[in-house]
């Protein structure tokens, strides 16, 4: 059976509000409100950035690669596709 990960992301356009966005992370802020005020993912952002449960093959490949890296609980540094920047957040 394929592996399947929960994470959630926060999408911006610019690397320069991701960094800033990792820094407020880092600082005690909480995933799921800055995923609703900052990510212009409207789908998941609504939800805290969740994105359920997927496997390989379902998401672009940089976010893909770097989001099976992560242990759950664990946050990624900014991740760039062609749809801007991803802060990635495992949980499960």
């Amino acid at each position: 059976m394929p592996v399947k990960i929960k994470c959630a992301h926060i999408l911006v356009a610019k690397q320069s509000e991701s960094l800033a966005i990792v820094e407020r992370l880092k600082k005690g802020e909480k995933f799921g409100p800055l995923a609703k005020e900052l990510s212009i993912d409207t789908g998941s952002g609504k939800k805290d950035g969740n994105l359920g449960y997927f496997t390989k093959g379902m998401m672009v490949k940089p976010f893909e690669e770097a989001a099976f890296k992560l242990q759950v609980g664990e946050m990624s540094e900014p991740i760039k596709t062609e749809f801007g920047y991803h802060i990635i957040k495992r949980f499960a």
